[in-house]
């Protein structure tokens, strides 16, 4: 073999990339120029600490810290012996208290006998990136948000966590009269910028549209074909679910397009399963879509999720599904205890046994106090 007439650490000091070692208890044994240049922390700071004691301290967009045993991508690619690329921006500690937005990749360290002895990070500071990303937030977050209909017989409630700046879902409800409200949970191909351009269609279908949810089925037909316009030849979709909850009568309407069943779940904790059949928006013109019925009584909660709810897999592969959501909220005590977003979040994260929610999450909760209202 040639002999360089330079080292490794010749090449990884004249990378663009911020790049740190560790060996396995996380204690930093390497720090790049492109390291300190980045976060203001020299080699000297740093080499000889953990990488979590006060160096980069990293978080999420949502504030979540990343540095503890289950949540550290550096850690995580050292038990698992894989590469661990976080597909999210996150937050790092600079020297003077900033907190500057990166792009992270973790690697396992082998030696020569392929044992994990280390782990390897580089990241790069996403700072011009972020604040176009953040703009396009801002305008996401201003077209989902609306004033939920009030209704002394109905209580609405919204959840909506991007994976990443932005995401792929988008959700509405109105009231059609004075018994009714229609909504509609949609979830587009993917995550990310492209998903979220989309749901801008999404939002203008809507309200073009809406006047249609007297019929969910007719309505989901209009909001298909004019998806398969919109897409063309771009090789996407969007699942959905669209329906009708009428106050006065105790009844749900639903109609499907691909996306999963609305569940009715009882005070008494068993569940309904509210099931209609359907293509995802915008594969082909022309589908007739169905409509399915169910009744609804005092005391009940209806729950909508987008799929990214149920398409979480465990680290053995395995779906968590609608059982596996089920299973969740009985453990939550649901829904005699009201349903904590933070809680359902950190129990999906532990079944997924992975530092971030692999897919945009939206849930729409309706609680049915009766048809005199519980005020």
């Amino acid at each position: 073999m040639t002999e360089l007439p330079f080292s490794i650490e010749d090449i990884l000091d004249n990378m663009g990339d911020g790049v740190y070692v560790c060996d396995r208890t996380r204690r930093i044994v390497y720090w790049s120029k492109a390291a300190e240049r980045i976060t203001g922390w020299t080699a000297k700071d740093v080499v000889g600490l953990r990488c979590l004691e006060d160096v980069l301290n990293h978080v999420d967009k949502d504030g979540h810290r990343l540095c503890g045993e289950e949540h550290c991508p550096l850690h995580r690619s050292m038990i698992t012996g894989a590469t661990t690329r976080v597909p999210i921006i996150v937050y790092a500690l600079a020297k003077d208290g900033r907190r500057i937005p990166m792009h992270v990749t973790a690697a396992p360290l082998r030696n020569a006998a392929g044992e994990v002895v280390g782990g390897v990070e580089t990241f790069r500071d996403v700072t011009p990136i972020l604040v176009d990303m953040q703009r396009a937030g801002k305008i996401q977050q201003r077209m989902l948000e609306q004033q939920l209909p009030d209704d002394p017989r109905l209580r609405f409630s919204t959840f909506f966590m991007p994976h990443d700046i932005v995401g792929g879902d988008f959700y509405a409800i109105r009231q059609i009269d004075v018994d009714r409200f229609g909504f509609m949970l949609a979830d587009m191909e993917g995550h990310g910028v492209a998903a979220a351009l989309y749901t801008m269609h999404l939002s203008l279908l809507w309200e073009r549209r809406n006047d249609l949810l007297r019929d969910p089925a007719v309505f989901a037909a209009a909001v298909n074909d004019e998806l398969v316009r919109v897409f063309e030849k771009d090789v996407t979709f969007a699942t959905a679910i669209c329906g009708v909850i009428d106050a006065a009568q105790g009844t749900l309407r639903v109609s499907a397009a691909g996306g999963p069943p609305a569940l009715i779940v009882h005070p008494d904790r068993t569940v309904d399963n509210v099931t209609s059949s359907g293509l995802p928006f915008g594969c082909m013109d022309g589908v007739v879509y169905q409509e399915t019925h169910a009744g609804i009584r005092p005391g009940d909660s209806i729950l909508i999720f987008s799929d990214g709810a149920f398409e979480i897999h465990d680290a053995a592969e395995r779906q968590l599904g609608v059982d596996g959501i089920l299973d969740i909220l009985k453990r939550l005590d649901y829904p005699q205890t009201p349903l904590s977003m933070p809680v359902l979040e950190k129990e999906l994260l532990t079944f997924s046994n992975d530092i971030r929610l692999q897919d945009d999450v939206t849930i729409i909760e309706v609680s049915y106090l009766g048809r005199g209202g519980g005020r």
